[in-house]
Parts: C-alpha cells; sequence; structure tokens
C-alpha cells in the first residue's frame, strides 16, 4: 500500500484585497476611520442608555444589546483586516481561523435572532400596550436576550466543528478577507456531501426562522396600526417600527445572498465586496439609524450631556 505524503495546513494567507495592491494604504485609513467611528457612536448610544433611566425599556434594553452585540461583532473582524491591509504577508493560524469563525458565526447568528426579539418587543408594545410593561418584564427581556446566545452558540460551533473536521491539506489561499464558511470550505482536500447540506440547512434556520416570525409580527402590528383612529398615532406607530424594519431587511438581505444561494453563483470577489458591507458598513449604520430617527434617544443624549457639562462646571 502507497502512502501518500501531504502537508497539513498550518495556516491560512489571506488574498481578499490582493487584487488592490496600490490602494490598500487608502482602505487601511478609510477602514480604521469607520471603524472608530463605529465604536464611538456605539460607545455612546450604550452609555446614553445606561445613564438617563427615560430610556430603561425593553425597547432600548435591546438596542443597547445590539450596540454590544456589533461592536463584538467588528472586533472580531476589522482590527485583524487593518494589520494585514499593511502586512506583505496576510495570514491566519489553523486555530485562529477556526477561533474566528466561530466567533463570527456565534455573533451573526446570535444577532438574527436578537431582531426577531426586538421584532415581538414590537408587536407587544403596539398591539397591547396596556400589558406591555407586564408582558416585557426584565426577566423575559433578558431570558430573550439568552434565548439568541443559546442559538448562536450552538449553530457557530457545530458549523465550525463540520467545517474544520474536514482534511486541508496544501492549498490555504483564502480569497476573502477572515474566515468565512464558503471560502474555507471551497480549500478542503475532500468536502463530504452531508456536512455541506447539515450547514446549509443551518444557515437556512437561522436567516429563515427569524425572519418568519419578524414576518408574523408585522403582520399583527399592521393590522393593528390600520385600526388606529387618528393619522397622527399611525405615523407615530410606523415609525417606530421603520428604524427595525430597515435594519432587518439590510440584515437578512445580505446574509441570504451570501449563505443561500447557489454554488453556481459564488464569486470570492462579490462575496468579499458584499462582506465588507455587513462587517463594516452594517455594524456602523444600524445603532446610527436607530438613534437619530428616535426623538427620545435624542432628547435622552441631550440631557446627559447637560448633566455631563454641568458636573464638569462643579
Amino acid at each position: 500500500m502507497e502512502c501518500v505524503n501531504e502537508t497539513v495546513v498550518q495556516e491560512f494567507i489571506f488574498l481578499g484585497f490582493s487584487s488592490l495592491a496600490e490602494l490598500q494604504l487608502l482602505l487601511f485609513v478609510v477602514f480604521l476611520l469607520l471603524y472608530l467611528f463605529t465604536l464611538s457612536t456605539n460607545a455612546v448610544i450604550v452609555s446614553t442608555i445606561v445613564l438617563d433611566r427615560a430610556l430603561h425599556t425593553p425597547m432600548y434594553f435591546f438596542l443597547s444589546v445590539l450596540s454590544c452585540s456589533e461592536t463584538c461583532y467588528t472586533f472580531v473582524i476589522v482590527p485583524k483586516m487593518l494589520v494585514d491591509l499593511l502586512s506583505r504577508k496576510k495570514s491566519i493560524s489553523f486555530l485562529g481561523c477556526a477561533v474566528q469563525m466561530f466567533t463570527f458565526l456565534f455573533l451573526g447568528c446570535s444577532h438574527s435572532f436578537l431582531l426577531a426579539a426586538m421584532g415581538y418587543d414590537r408587536y407587544v408594545a403596539i398591539c397591547h400596550p396596556l400589558r406591555y410593561t407586564v408582558i416585557m418584564g426584565h426577566r423575559v427581556c433578558v431570558g430573550l436576550v439568552a434565548a439568541a446566545c443559546v442559538c448562536g452558540f450552538t449553530v457557530a460551533q457545530t458549523i465550525t466543528s463540520l467545517v474544520f473536521r474536514l482534511p486541508f491539506h496544501s492549498a490555504n489561499q483564502l480569497h476573502h478577507f477572515f474566515c468565512d464558511i464558503s471560502p474555507v470550505l471551497k480549500l478542503a482536500s475532500h468536502r463530504s456531501h452531508f456536512s455541506q447540506i447539515v450547514i446549509f440547512l443551518l444557515c437556512a434556520l437561522v436567516l429563515v426562522v427569524p425572519l418568519l416570525l419578524i414576518l408574523v409580527s408585522y403582520i399583527h402590528i399592521i393590522s393593528a396600526i390600520l385600526q388606529f383612529p387618528s393619522t397622527l398615532s399611525k405615523y407615530k406607530a410606523f415609525s417606530t417600527c421603520a428604524s427595525h424594519l430597515i435594519v432587518v431587511i439590510v440584515h437578512y438581505g445580505c446574509a441570504s445572498f451570501i449563505y443561500l444561494r447557489p454554488k453556481s453563483g459564488y464569486s470570492s470577489s462579490q462575496d468579499a465586496l458584499i462582506s465588507v458591507s455587513y462587517t463594516i458598513l452594517t455594524p456602523l449604520f444600524n445603532p446610527v439609524i436607530y438613534s437619530l430617527r428616535n426623538k427620545d434617544f435624542k432628547a435622552a443624549l441631550h440631557r446627559v450631556r447637560g448633566r455631563a457639562v454641568t458636573l464638569r462646571q462643579r
């Protein structure tokens, strides 16, 4: 019996921005500024919600969790990407790649279920306003966030285990800027058909189930809003849901395109471009959309600033 001497992959090389070698310094500056702006915006949102008692409601509790999630989400990918933009060798160890994929999937999957929880919160607020504080108590809100994290952890652990159990020999060049599922799977020496089906079904589960729950919530929300007597009350109800709907469309639109389209439609350059949007731009826009469109939050921000100025003057 002949033994085949195959080198086991110890590290992966990122080629996501290899075709833009002349622009890498410019990309570094742009992405760094966006990243710093994302961190500062989320920090302002979380601190404002914590410091202003008027925002101690379920809606803003979920928004603060979303902001923290977005911050962690970008921290998993963007700092490494910024370092790689200034490095000649853009590499990551095999273990580091597995950790990055797990953390990215955990936060991304939890994010999907968190958006469903936020949809439920809007449903209760509009369809059952008199019982809102009873139904959406602190324990329920914490329980929904914990359930989202448990679901995200389970799915991320399963997918990461299935991917990194596969044999990786020789090929180690990832046509991406982080360890996403499809680029890593392409490098596997042997791909199990069963593993690919399970991964696809889990991705579909994470995207389809929360989206269906959100759709059901909004069917009830819209039917309730249409029964409101005044136009002003209808406008206020729709405006409180608009921010959530924008975030839902962007998140599920990008994620569905990346993870649920057929293999024949796979393009590494196209995936890298879409990935930039949901790893850098979406975490920036999501909290900004929620805060800038919300009069209560802007009023709370002014109050917090006023108290800070008063304390300094003393």
